[in-house]
């Protein structure tokens, strides 16, 4: 009897060894099958991409990275996806997320007013991959792009940010959708009850991460290293990436981040906003809308209405995604470790000259106490004006530079832990076309050079020419080095590479300089002021560092 149990045990041994083998030569068949021919393996199930825009590159569209965020799952954070039997096709985008349109504006909302846009619903946590690997077995570095639009709208899907570009110098480019305006940005007493680590609000972060996850399981299958993975992202995007450089449950998802025009304190400099503020705000506003603060009749109200009738908050300390005010968190080295090239652009306040009559003097003189608070006469130094012309001229740069000086504490706070870290100001003047104004080097004017994608639609508001810059030598030149300069970073944690300009890290750089990019020559040039630099470090010790107790430390 014990002869017999044994050669049981031993034939059902060897039996599941080959079972293993046979798993394993499976698994080692599909990651070295060609990708652009043969089904893909995901944790979900098979996916077979479509041929790309360019040669040599395999685009999957609209893969599930969490189950749809509807019914009793609106607000909540993200679940995993559903699997699926068969081979998904992935040849189409899936939904945005709930966003109004914009197509009498220019430049239009990119995720919806295309005309391969796809259509809005709740029901939209979808990414997607642009590979050039031809096996799971070539370790190519990961992009993975975090839109902006002021946390009211984007799309994986816009042209602009099309990874084909990226794809062909050698990374696995990711885009994806995440939740938007109030079904993105909420807080709420029942959520945070029910919530087990006692938060709410932040819906988008906790999509980026799903996604994120996502990408760790699944990339290499697509020949992308999960353990260089780089998120890159604009304005409401970059502040999403500032924030999750403070971010527990995003720290062993990232390698490094490229934050462009924002970070964790937003466009400007202040405090974050608290969850208990948040939900508040959250109280109000559904009591004013709807007449009911009640999750339950909340959730039952068509995604549209609340889209439309309430704010988002935008990104919080909720207690748990962003445990705490990120400014703290850097001043004391607890932030995730990870290179950084952080940046914005020269003219980033450029539009606001759209809105309300041009600035004169006295209009300019009239708002000093709300831009500088206590240091008027340190603003006066910094912003000299004496005539409505030099007003009218100083009005957009505190705006653009307060901007600057922020992410140079990002940069500067990942160098201090001992990461690689960059800074650049785009001084570059994209062309317009002579029917619109020229906003110079505008907020968003920096994205169809690092995707280059001069011939795409722009996004608001930096609306230069695609027919000038499309085809154009010179901005096309351009376009290749800063998209180089983007890539090697996400491959190396270092932007130089041959044929380019040398760019210093952080610690190379004096108090007045800065990495400046530009087709009239890229290099290190002038930054900001003393006088200028004066004024932000004061104000954020007034708005900032006092409020948090970080002034006057050891």
């Amino acid at each position: 009897m014990k002869t017999l149990f044994g050669k049981a045990v031993a034939i059902g041994l060897m039996l599941a060894s080959v079972a293993a083998c046979a798993t394993t030569d499976a698994t080692t068949a599909t990651r070295t099958a060609n990708i652009a021919n043969t089904p893909v393996e995901t944790q979900q199930g098979l996916v077979r991409g479509v041929p790309g825009a360019l040669a040599g590159v395999t685009v999957f569209k609209g893969l599930p990275f969490a189950a749809p965020p509807v019914g009793d799952l609106r607000w909540e954070q993200p679940r995993p996806a559903a699997p699926w039997s068969g081979v998904r096709v992935a040849d189409t985008w899936g939904n945005s997320c709930v966003q109004n349109p914009a197509p009498t504006r220019f430049p239009t909302n990119s995720a919806t007013d295309m005309p391969d846009s796809p259509g809005t619903s709740e029901d939209c946590l979808y990414l997607n991959v642009w590979t050039p690997a031809v096996s799971g077995d070539e370790n190519l570095p990961v992009m993975v792009w975090i839109y902006g639009g002021a946390y009211n709208e984007g799309g994986g899907s816009a042209p602009f940010s099309q990874g084909d570009q990226l794809a062909t110098q050698g990374v696995v480019m990711v885009t994806f959708n995440y939740r938007v305006g109030a079904l993105g940005f909420f807080s709420h007493p029942e959520l945070t009850a029910a919530d087990p680590h006692g938060a709410s609000g932040n819906q988008a972060l906790g999509d980026t991460i799903a996604a994120l996850q996502w990408i760790h399981d699944n990339i290499e299958a697509f020949g992308g290293d999960p353990s260089r993975v780089t998120i890159f992202g604009e304005s409401a995007g970059a502040a999403m990436a500032g924030g999750l450089v403070g971010s527990p449950p995003a720290r062993d998802l990232i390698t490094r981040a490229i934050p462009q025009s924002g970070a964790w304190m937003g466009l400007g400099i202040g405090q974050m906003a608290s969850r208990a503020n948040s939900e508040a705000a959250a109280l109000r506003q559904t009591q004013e809308q709807f007449g009911t603060t009640s999750l339950a009749a909340l959730r039952a109200l068509p995604a549209t209405e609340i889209h439309q009738k309430m704010r988002g908050a935008g990104m919080i300390v909720d207690g748990h995604i962003i445990p705490e005010d990120v400014s703290i968190v850097v001043a004391n080295g607890r932030q995730n470790p990870w290179d950084v090239l952080a940046g914005s652009n020269e003219d980033e306040g450029s539009f606001t000259s759209a809105f309300g009559p041009p600035p004169t003097l006295a209009s300019f003189t009239a708002g000093e106490a709300q831009r500088y608070g206590a240091h008027v006469e340190l603003g006066r130094s910094a912003y000299p004006a004496s005539t409505d012309a030099e007003a009218a001229a100083q009005a957009p740069r505190p705006f653009s530079d307060a901007m600057t000086w922020h992410m140079r504490q990002y940069a500067d706070g990942q160098a201090r832990i001992g990461r690689q870290a960059y800074q650049y100001f785009f001084t570059h003047d994209p062309l317009y076309d002579a029917d619109r104004g020229n906003l110079g080097a505008a907020h968003t004017g920096e994205i169809p050079y690092v995707f280059a994608n001069l011939c795409a639609p722009r996004t608001y508001p930096g609306g230069s020419s695609v027919t000038l810059m499309c085809g154009n030598a010179r901005e096309e030149g351009f376009a290749d080095q800063v998209s180089a300069y983007w890539v090697n970073f996400a491959r190396t944690g270092n932007p130089n590479g041959p044929g380019l300009p040398y760019w210093p890290s952080a610690g190379e750089l004096t108090r007045g300089q800065v990495m400046r990019l530009d087709a009239d020559g890229s290099g290190v040039g002038p930054w900001l002021t003393e006088p200028q630099d004066d004024l932000y470090r004061a104000l954020f010790e007034d708005r900032v560092a006092v409020p948090l107790g970080l002034s006057n430390r050891d």
